[in-house]
């Protein structure tokens, strides 16, 4: 475990395991979470000799909680900064969610060799919001609905995320694991409440059009049908098309949370194509 500290000062908390020699997978944690969203992701890819990174984004987990900077923009020059000071090269970004975006705003903007590849999991780009351009996205009102209630009781509104459709534990016949939840909401209330507020503004109207388009590294893109946080028809299918060099991989009646639910599946589906 270390930390970075940006341009701009702030502190970026992050894990490092793994040989030094062996290729970086880099991952990217969703909204309102941290690093620790991907334990099994990570150990199970140090256990296949690969050297696993994963930071908190400022304002979650155990970064800095500062005033500013929670958007797009300022989140990809985080992972810049690094990326540059552990020296990554061909490295594979990994992101889910709000964690997607990121990957996808940082790799289109990567210094040449830094990145190999990229997997965009349950991601929200191209764009989240309905609007004109983007008919099938989700209304402006939901993500109000969200502020509102993070608001009002951040605590409360945590465990129903967690308990219902995040995991899709609201699903008839689920196998409801308690653990997730308690986990999910200790990662939320580790963070600050204005980076959480002003982070729903982020992965829920920034465009990533222009940075799927230039992003020229093979992307894996994985998402769940019955994802209800990200729905699939206005994400993983427009996001390939927007690739120069897109796979999408669907999981039929998988949730938003399925790195978490299913790793075993997911895990050895990102191995396989990492050595593809």
């Amino acid at each position: 475990m270390g930390t970075v500290t940006t341009s701009d000062g702030t502190v970026i908390f992050y894990k490092d395991w793994g040989p030094r020699d062996g290729q970086p997978l880099v991952f990217h944690h969703g909204w309102p979470l941290s690093s620790d969203d991907w334990d099994a992701q990570m150990l199970f890819f140090l256990q296949h000799g690969y050297r696993v990174i994963a930071h908190d984004r400022r304002g979650h987990g155990r970064s800095d909680q500062t005033a500013d900077g929670h958007e797009m923009d300022t989140y990809a020059a985080d992972v810049a900064a690094l990326t540059d000071a552990l020296d990554l090269r061909d490295a594979v970004h990994i992101g889910h969610s709000t964690g997607g975006g990121e990957v996808a705003r940082y790799v289109a903007r990567a210094k040449p060799g830094r990145v190999a590849k990229a997997v965009l999991a349950g991601a929200v780009p191209p764009v989240m919001v309905k609007s004109e351009s983007n008919p099938g996205g989700t209304p402006i009102e939901v993500f109000d609905g969200f502020r509102s209630q993070l608001a009002a009781n951040r605590a409360q509104l945590y465990i129903e995320i967690a308990s219902g459709p995040f995991y899709g534990f609201n699903r008839p016949g689920a196998e409801v694991s308690q653990g997730l939840i308690d986990n999910w909401w200790r990662q939320g209330m580790t963070g600050a409440a204005n980076a959480h507020y002003e982070c729903i503004k982020a992965f829920s109207e920034t465009d990533f059009t222009e940075d799927l388009k230039k992003i020229e590294v093979p992307v894996l893109v994985m998402h769940g049908t019955d994802d209800q946080i990200v729905p699939y028809d206005d994400a993983a299918p427009l996001t390939v098309k927007l690739l120069k060099n897109g796979t999408l991989k669907s999981y039929e009646d998988y949730p938003h949370g399925m790195l978490s639910v299913y790793p075993d599946e997911l895990n050895n589906d990102i191995l396989e194509w990492l050595r593809a």
